[in-house]
Order: C-alpha cells, then sequence, then structure tokens
C-alpha cells in the first residue's frame, strides 16, 4: 500500500439520520476536501482538518463509515486508526470523513435524555469482567399479584391487547457518563440502542432477537442485568445491584411464535455500587459488532477488537471473548464448518457436472466422518498430458481449519519453468495409506501408463506406493528433505559453520552431472565427516544425484516445487471445506487464463526463461574449436575436449541430457551445421506446447446453498466433521520454499568445543 493517496471530503456542522433498516445519513453542513496518504500522522490529519472549519483542535472528533456499511461510524483517534481507513478504502479514490465538535455530541445527546432521576455517571462498563460463559440463574416462575415487584411494574396480561403499545423510552434512565472524551465516544456509539427496549406491549420475532436487544439496550444504559428465568418462552431480567427494581419480563404470545414484553419496571434507583461489566457483551454480540468490519478486513486482530470495542462501547473484553466472537463471525460470513461437509456429495458432483472430464471424489470412516477429498480438474489434467513434461512434485501442507487435515498436492513444471497445479486433496491426516489413496486418484485421473519422474518425500510408505502404482516411473527423492534428514542425524556433532560446508557439498554433488563432479564432492564431505560421508553413500544416490538418476527431472531436485500453489492454500485453508476447495479452483482459474492470454501475444519459439537459458549457452560458444566429425559424433575444443551426438541429443558433459536445452558445445556443433538450435530443443519449451498446457478453461461451481433448496436426492450420503479439532492456542506457520535448515551452534573461543561459550568453559576456569 505504499504511496496510497486518497481524497478525504470532510463535512462538519450537519446532522445524521437514521433510516428503518439503521443506515445512517449525513444532511447539511459544510464540506472541504484535503488529500490523505499512509505517510500522513493522525496529529497532522486532525490538525489540518480543524484549521479548515476554524475549530479546537481538542473539540472534534473524526470518524468515518466502512464500505458497505453505514451503520457504525468508526472513530479515529489514533495513527494506527487513519492507516486503517486508507486501508479500508483501498480500491476507492474517496472516502468520506464526519468531523464531530464535542459540544454539538453533547447538547445532542442531552437534548435526548429524560429529566427524570438518571443513575450515577460512576457506573462504567470497563470496570470489571464477569465470564460470558456464567450460568444463568433459573428459578420458577411467579405470579403476577404475588410478585413483589408487581406493584411498580406496567402489566399486561391479555395477549390480545398487544397492539396497546406503550412507549416510555421518557421513563428510562440511562446512564451515560459524559465528563471526558472516552465517554463521549462511547455514547455516541451505542446511543442508537437507547430505545431497543420501548416497554410494555413492544414484540419481538424470537427469544433470541429479544435477548439481543435487551443486552445492547444495557449496554447502551450502562448497567448489568441477571436473569431470573430464562427459556424458549419466557425471560425474566432483574438489573443486577442489589435492591434496585428495574425489571422486565417478556413471554410468548400464545398460539404464535412472537415474544411480548408483558412487565417492565423501567426505574434504576442503583448508584453505581454495582459494577458493570462485558457480561452482556457474549460472543454473539461481539459477532454482530465486528461482522461488517471483519467482512472488510479478515485480518482484523482479536487484540484490535478489544481495542475497538473498549474505545466505542465502553466494554473491557478479554483476549478470547474476542477470539470467540470473531470465530462466529467467521462462521456467519464464511458458513459452517459442519455444513460444508454435508455439502460434499453434491459438492463433488457439481464440480464434475460443470467440469466434464474432471474428477472429484471423497470417503468416509464407517461412523460416517470425513476421511480423504480428492480433485482434479479436466484442465489441469489436460495441461499436463499435452503441454507438460512427465515430472511431478508430491508436497503436502497443514490446514489451521477448525478441524485440521492436511492437504497433499501433485504440481508439475510448465513450460516456462512455472508451477501447474495438476491434482489435490484433503485428507485428514498425513498417513502412507492417505498418500497411496491419493496416488491411485491421480493414476485413474490421468489415465497414461506412460513413465514419469516423481519427485517427492523418500518416506517409507510413499516409497513404495510410487513403485507399486506407477510402475514404469521413477521416484527422485527430494533434497529439501534429504538435507534436513541429513543435519538432524548429525546434530550436536559440528559447529554452524562446518555443518553448512557439508549442506553446501551435499547440494553440489546432487547437481553434478558426471561421476568425477559427484566423487570431488563427496571427498570434500569425507574430509569434514566420516559420518557425513557414510550417511551420503547410504542415502541411495541413484535416487537423488544428477550423475547416477536414470530418470528426467530437468534439473529439478526439491518437491517444494509449487510455493504459488501453497500461498493459495494458506490465504484459504481457514475456510470451510467447500469453500477452500472453491477458493483454490479459482485461482487455478485465474491463472490459466492469465498465462493463456500471455502465451497469446508470444511471437517467441520458445517460452520466456528457455530464450533466456539458450541465450546464456550461446555467449560461450565463440571459444569452442568443432572437429571434423565422424558420423554424427563431434568433438568440440575447449578447456576440456567433449563429445557431441548431434543425432542422440546427447554430450559428455551431460547438461543437454539434464535439461533439455542445448549446452554450449552442442550449440557449437549445431552452428557449424547451419541448423537452427531451436531444432535441439525439448518439445516442452515451445510455446506450441505452453499454449497446449492453457487451452482449457475451469468453470465455476453453482452456488452450494441454492443447489441443496432445490436438489432432493441431498441426504442420500451422509458426512460429517472428522473428530479431530484444532487444539488451542496460535498454530505454528510452516514455511515453505527454500529454507535454512541449519542452526547456529555455541562454540567456545577459548577452547574450541561445542555447547558451551568462554563464560562457562570449564578449561577457562581451570
Amino acid at each position: 500500500m505504499s504511496g496510497k493517496r486518497i481524497i478525504a471530503i470532510c463535512q462538519a456542522g450537519g446532522v445524521f439520520e437514521t433510516d428503518k433498516d439503521g443506515m445512517m445519513t449525513y444532511r447539511g453542513g459544510d464540506a472541504h476536501a484535503i488529500d490523505v496518504d499512509d505517510e500522513m500522522g493522525f496529529s497532522e490529519f486532525k490538525l489540518e482538518v480543524a484549521e479548515m472549519f476554524n475549530c479546537n483542535i481538542n473539540s472534534i472528533s473524526i470518524k468515518y463509515f466502512l464500505p458497505r456499511n453505514r451503520k457504525i461510524p468508526i472513530t479515529i483517534s489514533n495513527d494506527k486508526d487513519l492507516k486503517r481507513m486508507i486501508k479500508f478504502h483501498d480500491d476507492g479514490a474517496t472516502v468520506d470523513i464526519y468531523v464531530m465538535m464535542m459540544e454539538e455530541m453533547f447538547a445532542h445527546d442531552v437534548s435526548n435524555m429524560p429529566t427524570t432521576t438518571s443513575r450515577s455517571s460512576r457506573t462504567t462498563l470497563s470496570e470489571a469482567v464477569i465470564p460470558i460463559d456464567a450460568p444463568f440463574d433459573v428459578m420458577e416462575d411467579t405470579d403476577p399479584l404475588d410478585d413483589p415487584f408487581a406493584a411498580s411494574l406496567d402489566i399486561m396480561d391479555d395477549a390480545a391487547n398487544a397492539d396497546a403499545h406503550i412507549n416510555i423510552a421518557a421513563e428510562v434512565a440511562p446512564a451515560f457518563a459524559l465528563a471526558g472524551s472516552s465517554d463521549e465516544k462511547q455514547l455516541k456509539a451505542a446511543h442508537r440502542w437507547q430505545n431497543n427496549i420501548t416497554g410494555v406491549g413492544q414484540r419481538f420475532n424470537s427469544v433470541n432477537e429479544f435477548r439481543e436487544s435487551l443486552r445492547k439496550y444495557a449496554i447502551a444504559h450502562q448497567f448489568a442485568f441477571k436473569y431470573k428465568k430464562n427459556d424458549s418462552h419466557r425471560v425474566t431480567v432483574k438489573c443486577k445491584a442489589e435492591g434496585c427494581p428495574w425489571r422486565i419480563h417478556a413471554s410468548r404470545l400464545s398460539t404464535t411464535q412472537l415474544i411480548c414484553i408483558k412487565k417492565m419496571n423501567p426505574m434504576h434507583t442503583c448508584e453505581g455500587d454495582v459494577v458493570a461489566s462485558g457480561y452482556q457483551a457474549t460472543r454473539t454480540w461481539v459477532a454482530s459488532i465486528i461482522k461488517d468490519k471483519l467482512k472488510v478486513f479478515p485480518n482484523y486482530k482479536p487484540k484490535d477488537i478489544v481495542n475497538d470495542i473498549k474505545e466505542e462501547y465502553g466494554i473491557q473484553l478479554n483476549y478470547f471473548q474476542a477470539w470467540r466472537g470473531k470465530e462466529i463471525a467467521k462462521e456467519q460470513l464464511q458458513g459452517s464448518y459442519k455444513e460444508a461437509y454435508s455439502q460434499l456429495p453434491i459438492f463433488c458432483e457439481k464440480i464434475m457436472e460443470s467440469n466434464p472430464g474432471s474428477l472429484a471424489t471423497f470417503t468416509t470412516k464407517e461412523d460416517c466422518s470425513f476421511h480423504r477429498l480428492f480433485v482434479s480438474f479436466y484442465a489441469s489434467l489436460y495441461g499436463f498430458q499435452q503441454g507438460c513434461r512427465p515430472l511431478l512434485f508430491l508436497d503436502s501442507i497443514a490446514l489451521k481449519s477448525k478441524y485440521e487435515g492436511t492437504l497433499l498436492a501433485a504440481t508439475a513444471a510448465d513450460g516456462d519453468d512455472a508451477v501447474f497445479p495438476v491434482a489435490f486433496a484433503v485428507v485428514d491426516a498425513q498417513t502412507d495409506d492417505n498418500w497411496r489413496w491419493f496416488l491411485l486418484q491421480l493414476k485413474s485421473a490421468l489415465l497414461s501408463s506412460s513413465a514419469m519422474t516423481i519427485v517427492a518425500d523418500r518416506g517409507k510408505g510413499l516409497k513404495e506406493s510410487i513403485s507399486e502404482i506407477f510402475e514404469n516411473s521413477y521416484h527422485g527423492y527430494c533434497l529439501r528433505h534429504l538435507t534436513e534428514e541429513l543435519i538432524r542425524d548429525l546434530k550436536g556433532q559440528f559447529s554452524h559453520e562446518v555443518k553448512r560446508l557439508v549442506v553446501d557439498d551435499f547440494y553440489a554433488a546432487a547437481y553434478a552431472p558426471r561421476i568425477d563432479g559427484f566423487q570431488r564432492c563427496l571427498n570434500s564431505i569425507k574430509s569434514i565427516s566420516r559420518d557425513a560421508y557414510n550417511w551420503v553413500l547410504q542415502s541411495n544416490p541413484d535416487n537423488w544425484a544428477n550423475a547416477f538418476f536414470r530418470g528426467t527431472r530437468y534439473n529439478h531436485l526439491t518437491s517444494n516445487f509449487g510455493e504459488i500453489f501453497y500461498s493459495w492454500v494458506s490465504d484459504a485453508n481457514e475456510l470451510p471445506i467447500t469453500q477452500m476447495v472453491d477458493v483454490i479452483r479459482g485461482k487455478i482459474m485465474e491463472l490459466i487464463y492469465a498465462r493463456r492470454t500471455e502465451s497469446n501475444q508470444s511471437l517467441r519459439r520458445l517460452t520466456p526463461s528457455m530464450e533466456e537459458k539458450l541465450e546464456k549457452e550461446s555467449l560461450k560458444v565463440h571459444s569452442f574449436q568443432v572437429l571434423v566429425p565422424k558420423g554424427g559424433t563431434f568433438e568440440v575444443c575447449g578447456d576440456t575436449p567433449d563429445i557431441v551426438d548431434i543425432d542422440h541429443w546427447e554430450c559428455s558433459c551431460k547438461v543437454w541430457q539434464l535439461t533439455g536445452i542445448p549446452c554450449c558445445h552442442a550449440l557449437a556443433v549445431i552452428g557449424c551445421i547451419c541448423r537452427s538450435p531451436y531444432d535441439y530443443c525439448s518439445r516442452y519449451f515451445t510455446i506450441e506446447s505452453y499454449r497446449l498446457t492453457y487451452s482449457e478453461s475451469i468453470h465455476p461451481v453453482q452456488n452450494i446453498d441454492r443447489l441443496l433448496q432445490d436438489d432432493s436426492s441431498q441426504g442420500t450420503i451422509t458426512v460429517i466433521p472428522p473428530p479431530t479439532r484444532r487444539p488451542p492456542g496460535r498454530p505454528t506457520k510452516k514455511r515453505y520454499g527454500q529454507q535454512e535448515v541449519v542452526k547456529r551452534q555455541l562454540q567456545c573461543s577459548t577452547c574450541k568445543g561445542i555447547g558451551h561459550n568462554k563464560s562457562t568453559c570449564k578449561e577457562a576456569s581451570a
């Protein structure tokens, strides 16, 4: 967002009007415009606004609305708030700013207050925290005539008189503290809830709606309450202060589902002796407050929720109340995790219906709990088989969703050496059995028995499954996983610097194209550590070293090739399973469309990265001498003599065979025989193959919720969430890509020993 600039249209002197839907409109006043960027501080911004309207900088409050939400004005009070405002309006060129004068806010709110006795302003909602999950105090219902509170209550016994609505807002005593800018902010934020409860005769569609209105009413009037009765058809509540007569009773109207207030005593006699708190701020209430903001700002953190609700409403939440509220709001916005699993049967069906030739299938356990889901789109399958090298990379990523799980992925390399997603699966855990199932589904989707190379970890289960399911294929061990094993097995033996040298030599040995180069690297490791040398020899170099590997990896030695794919998953893995899959589908769809468009505009014969590699090799040709050939074999003299077999596309340096691009020696021969180097490049690197890779499209899947309403077959297969649940606490983040696997160890500068420093060295103290 660096350099982002928007125009702030500042308005002052008008009034807010609220319509029936709760939407707020600003009427009247003056307006001015100023530029705001992400380098501007709040103090500078507020000073400029104050000078613009010729007012005291300490007498104004600045507010704005979130995009698509004109119900809750948001206060700007520091640099962080200002930057958030710019972030929220990143897609727009302007933002409306409302400048509120403190005296106007005071006069406006006081004019709406009754002249009857009010509770003390000493009562605040942030003085203590009462657990929001505390059990309700429930007792048996009482007859109104026997109720000791009945003498002071407005009573409505006849449901038929429910239309006789009595407005008692003037008798209700709000308890806002009007001294101090913080209290004024809280007053303004909760002001719209003052009349949520109007008195006897008021009706609500459900008991939950009544409870929510009562909770907001209590927050607006700053008092705490407790339930005396609380069930599905009646609710009785009294003020939490001992001896305070405020009380309300609502129950269901006969023959209807409506809840009606039958009795209410609106008067408070408590004088702040009860400590009010976030008791009314339940998880559901927190969710309702933050939902609109969470929609705009998905990374809204619990600590920011705590600060914002404290500032706007004066309620002090703890971290877990905010976290639980955020989880509920996410579920309301994204849908239920549980419902998503139940939608899997029709979801898979619609994927294959909207994308013919695709494969989407799932399995459940005996108790109908989710086990595995496999998805591969026809566009990916066709693109891989028609345009990509016969080379697959297998890897996994742990999911952070409510029910955890693991995503298994198969990716390929397109002609430009960019990632091409082929298939993925969501499984309950990363096990040998799940990997085997994934490979079986992948094999059935590909419908091909041709030889290919698969780069993956060398775990026992995966190793056996690859050799069994893909019989004619080659298993290349992932060099990153091997390096992690090497460091782990040598733990504690060497210093950080020594381990780094071993790892460097190990990588050099893996990439060495010829046996002599491999042996030199191995001897270097042997000179450092005999244990490391023996480990390398026992790690099956035939499966990872270029000098011995019989398959074709095109110099790709690690399985974490699809970093962009895993970044997609990281953005979506907290979503319900169907939405996560659909987000991945959308990302693949966008990728295919963008690369197809780009390739259609290309006038080259090879993809850009391969053109660049060919050009780099051609710069080395000028110093070579090509001797007269015998048949199709040429000798190229440079620093060392190399033999080029032009008919079989081979060179003794092995670079041509490893990469699919003619090496410098081959280019010298090709120039000598007056041929085009493009004729000797692998077909997978041509722009034609690249276009074939992205020639098919992925189509959207219809709205699942709408399909469930129309599809009468839903319910034939039951899928429930897996038994695993995400443990409490913040999940760890796994970083993909090239990782630093060597950790620094302590080394004593006195005795050169490992595991301590000179201050704890025993030899030095001796």
